[in-house]
């Protein structure tokens, strides 16, 4: 009888255990989707000639994820920045909570395209650099030809490049002084940017008609040595687009410019307002970023 007793108990024992088990990892497991739901979802979306927009960002993004706790993902065309027609995973889209866009002249297909309309059509905040401003370059005819104006009805930025856009820049051998514009000393995206810093990216013209109405200029920008006549113009602004969806656009987005403590911490402070977020009163310091202008040549 002590025999079957001492074996009912030791089976009763290693079941209560196992049930210990099994509850403790559910609860482990319901933990860690509930922290995992809790974390902003930053979406990037890459894929442009130029800037190695592909290699800056992913840097912001892991910044995100060791310092701000944040969670991130980067998606890039494929087979690599210069394919205009394929960047996979935008379906990432429909869990983001802010997405954040440097794309240049791409002809995604329709079925990408509508992930990226959902999303806007959504509300959610929206971020861009540089040439996302003309972020698409569909030809005549093409239905998805409206989506030129991308920079215009995300962000208020000017729609297209050149020609009849009047969107151009002074010069590859230019640079550009940026100061904090008074007015907007106190917006919680400058906190801790220096009232003036140096940027590598050629100044963008986007007067007169741009930054779109309602829009709230941040950072002013001076070419030095244009190529032609230069005016100052806006390089940074907030806006609310037509869907409701805060706006944070940036015209700089030289490889360069993201190794500027002040540009980089522009960057943080930006995404953390998009995102509803007090921005950081500590930067968690400066990021090593060093990417070559015109991306990396292959082997």
């Amino acid at each position: 009888m002590k025999t079957k007793r001492r074996a009912f108990l030791y089976k009763a024992s290693l079941l209560a255990l196992s049930s210990l088990s099994w509850a403790d990892a559910l609860a482990s497991r319901l933990k860690s989707t509930s922290t995992k739901a809790g974390k902003p979802y930053v979406v990037f979306v890459t894929g442009d000639h130029e800037y190695s927009g592909e290699l800056t960002l992913p840097f912001i993004a892991t910044e995100l994820e060791k310092n701000y706790g944040m969670r991130t993902k980067v998606l890039k065309s494929s087979p690599d920045y210069n394919s205009e027609t394929d960047i996979p995973g935008l379906e990432a889209l429909r869990e983001a909570d802010l997405a954040v866009f440097f794309l240049r002249w791409r002809q995604l297909p329709q079925e990408q395209l509508n992930y990226i309309d959902e999303y806007l059509k959504s509300g959610k905040p929206v971020m861009g650099f540089r040439t996302t401003t003309h972020a698409f370059n569909y030809p005549e005819g093409d239905p998805r030809k409206r989506w030129n104006s991308f920079g215009e009805f995300a962000f208020g930025a000017p729609p297209g490049w050149g020609g009849a856009a009047k969107h151009t820049h002074y010069g590859h051998k230019s640079t550009t002084d940026v100061t904090i514009i008074p007015e907007a000393a106190k917006h919680p995206i400058l906190t801790g940017v220096e009232p003036a810093f140096h940027a590598s990216s050629w100044l963008y013209r986007v007067l007169p008609d741009y930054p779109a109405k309602g829009a709230v200029p941040l950072l002013m920008g001076k070419s030095v040595n244009p190529d032609k006549e230069a005016i100052d113009n806006p390089v940074a602004w907030t806006w609310q687009n037509q869907w409701g969806g805060k706006a944070f656009i940036t015209t700089l987005g030289h490889p360069e410019d993201f190794q500027v403590e002040s540009f980089q911490r522009l960057v943080i402070n930006a995404i953390h307002w998009e995102l509803g977020k007090p921005v950081p009163k500590r930067f968690k310091g400066k990021i090593a970023i060093d990417v070559p202008y015109g991306h990396p040549k292959k082997s």
